[in-house]
């Protein structure tokens, strides 16, 4: 099983994933995942057709997908993560930042991911060890070294159950840095980070989230961790808990602040 196939049948599935959910925003049917998630009938039409385009060629593989099998193990040998939609509420609303998001991983590393853009017409793509692209065209991360002039992306959760330890991130991200940017999909944010147009992301996600595009960000030159450790045990490139990708001058302060403004959160909790 070489991995230029792997690559091309997830970027094929990519773009017909595309294809459907274009043709399909005309007509929404909207429902909302335990009362809060909004989900569209065209996420899980996207989702049947890559989980079977993949099963078709490799019906020994896993799959972890966000609508048909949230609750796959993520220790498969061979491992497909899908998101048929990363931003659905953009989606829903015609926004133009959403993405189809595809990764393979191998014993529980990443081998290979795809984001696809269908309403902005990009593709990025990313091999382990071979570097990143939009649209087959090589990109790099800013590489960006003051705080005090970087573009910070993040996201907020559907329930807002940690609302201050959001909100003390982000004043501590205004205090220090640039601004900020919340594109409403973090496969794209992460994307956007790996080719420059943004120079910090963190946020807490899901796998299908991610998983692509971190490798997209890692193999354009971004560092890729977390703003705490993590618990002994887990996989940092499937943890999608208090993740942060950035341009790799810009990690280590950003991490120290975020750690800061959690520190925070606890003091301010604790006395309450």
């Amino acid at each position: 099983m070489h991995e230029t196939n792997l690559l091309t049948l997830a970027m094929r599935l990519a773009s017909q994933a595309g294809e459907l959910i274009a043709s399909q925003r005309q007509a929404l049917s909207v429902s909302f995942k335990d009362g809060t998630e909004l989900v569209t009938q065209a996420d899980v039409a996207a989702d049947r057709l890559i989980t079977e385009g993949i099963l078709t060629i490799y019906p020994d593989h896993q799959i972890l997908s966000e609508e048909l099998n949230p609750e796959q193990a993520t220790d498969a040998e061979h491992l497909w993560i899908i998101d048929p939609i990363d931003g659905t509420v953009n989606f829903a609303h015609k926004h133009p930042q959403v993405a189809v998001s595809i990764a393979y991983y191998h014993k529980g590393k990443a081998r290979l991911g795809v984001v696809h853009n269908p309403f902005l017409q990009e593709t990025f793509h990313a091999q382990a060890g071979k570097g990143a692209r939009l649209n087959d065209q090589p990109i790099r991360v800013s590489g960006k070294e003051e705080l005090k002039r970087a573009l910070v992306a993040t996201g907020f959760p559907y329930v807002k159950d940690e609302l201050p330890l959001l909100m003390n991130r982000l004043h501590t991200v205004l205090q220090n840095c640039a601004d900020v940017r919340r594109l409403g999909s973090a496969a794209l944010d992460i994307c956007w980070l790996a080719c420059g147009r943004l120079d910090v992301y963190y946020e807490s996600v899901k796998p299908w989230d991610f998983a692509a595009a971190q490798l997209i960000a890692r193999e354009a030159g971004a560092i890729t961790g977390h703003i705490h450790p993590l618990p002994a045990g887990a996989n940092p490139e499937l943890c999608g808990d208090n993740l942060l990708m950035s341009t790799p001058a810009l990690f280590k302060p950003l991490q120290a602040l975020l750690q800061q403004a959690d520190q925070l959160t606890s003091k301010q909790a604790a006395t309450a």
